[in-house]
């Protein structure tokens, strides 16, 4: 008689609280990091050209896109 058995991994011992904490210390949530530039004032990442007036350190790289609010 053969039968369709599965067999899983099982672990030795049980994993504690503290080491299972310990291990999940790296997953937690971090609030990215923003600048405001100093141009416009607007709220970018650090290392990114500003996307409303088109600086990066002090030079203009980009020229920003009129939008139909700006144009009225």
């Amino acid at each position: 008689m053969k039968t369709n058995l599965q067999l899983f991994a099982v672990p030795f011992r049980r994993t504690s609280k503290t080491a299972k904490r310990q291990r999940r210390t790296h997953l937690k949530k971090e609030a990215p990091t923003v600048i405001t530039c100093p141009k416009c004032g607007s709220v970018l990442e650090p290392h990114r050209a500003c996307t409303k007036c088109g600086y990066y350190k002090g030079k203009e790289v980009i020229k920003p896109e009129k939008t139909k609010e700006e144009t009225k």
